[in-house]
């Protein structure tokens, strides 16, 4: 049994029992794939893929605790080299963080900023993607580190920590009567053309509970993938934008007006995923410090051993 059957053997699982894709994102080919996935069913003693001829279309009952045991052995194996590189070379190696269009735009450039003097030898990685994507780039193993609002609690395999909370605003061009309230009702927000975010981004199940519990159905003609895309179709007068108030920046948007809406929505919190068992590089610590200095890396690491033991 081999470390890179066991890599082939997740991949194709991760990658929809796709063996070209699986092949393509290893940079191997399909055939060795294939034939390695083979040699180690043959090891084993049991298959772990259903087949259709020489098509998998499926995951056997004992192939899918086998492919869980084997995400577990690559994982040990990551953290067998990351606690060798820690102690060799405490300030240089890579960190890949997994986030949404939001926090990537807004929020972490001055984060990214201050670790980049810190840790000038440390590679950063930035993948962006909705908050599934970015929840299952860091439980498969391909980023370190997760940071969202919505999404993560649904995977149990990932430590998930509040980092800060933050609420909403509209954005409308500078003629919009809505300028002209003095407090703004669900009740009339419902009666304009809305713009916001995708069903899964960035708080959005907080606007629409927000509507539900009024018993409003907003006219949602356009939802987007980020704030940007929203502010954009707010300058074309497609109607009111619904974004996280930290996206409106009044120098670089000054073609729009912000009205803060908090008290029409409940708070939502972002936070940070991190894989279970995941050895951790203590600039890994600092990066997730600055972040959210209330986590400090003692409470980091306690919370990933306290609900490691849980389970």
């Amino acid at each position: 049994m081999k470390l890179q059957q066991l890599r082939y053997l997740v991949e194709v699982a991760q990658a929809g029992l796709n063996v070209s894709q699986a092949a393509e994102n290893l940079h191997t080919s399909q055939p060795g794939i294939s034939k390695q996935i083979r040699l180690l069913e043959e090891e084993l003693g049991v298959d772990v893929f259903v087949r259709n001829g020489k098509r998998i279309v499926g995951i056997t009952e004992p192939g899918v605790r086998i492919v869980k045991m084997a995400q577990n052995v690559l994982l040990e194996a990551k953290n067998l080299l990351e606690a060798g590189r820690e102690f060799s070379h405490e300030s240089a190696g890579s960190l890949t963080i997994a986030t949404t269009h939001t926090q990537a735009r807004y929020v972490l450039p001055p984060i990214i900023h201050q670790f980049a003097q810190r840790y000038p030898l440390v590679k950063l990685v930035l993948h962006q993607g909705n908050p599934i994507d970015v929840s299952e780039e860091v439980v498969a193993g391909k980023a370190d580190i997760a940071i969202a609002t919505e999404g993560m609690d649904q995977f149990a395999d990932l430590c998930v920590l509040p980092c800060y909370q933050w609420n909403r605003c509209l954005v409308v061009q500078p003629t919009h009567p809505l300028l002209a309230e003095k407090k703004i009702t669900l009740k009339q927000l419902a009666k304009y053309p809305l713009i916001t975010y995708d069903f899964s981004f960035t708080g959005r199940s907080k606007i629409n509970q927000a509507f539900e519990r009024e018993e409003l159905t907003p006219n949602m003609v356009l939802t987007a993938l980020d704030a940007d895309v929203i502010k954009t179709y707010v300058e074309l007068d497609m109607g009111v934008g619904i974004i996280a108030a930290m996206a409106y920046d009044k120098e670089r948007d000054s073609g729009l007006r912000a009205i803060d809406v908090s008290h029409l929505f409940e708070n939502s919190t972002t936070r940070i995923g991190i894989r279970r068992g995941a050895f951790l590089r203590q600039y890994t610590y600092d990066f997730i410090e600055l972040f959210a200095p209330q986590l400090t890396s003692d409470i980091v690491r306690e919370a990933i051993v306290k609900e490691g033991d849980d389970n």
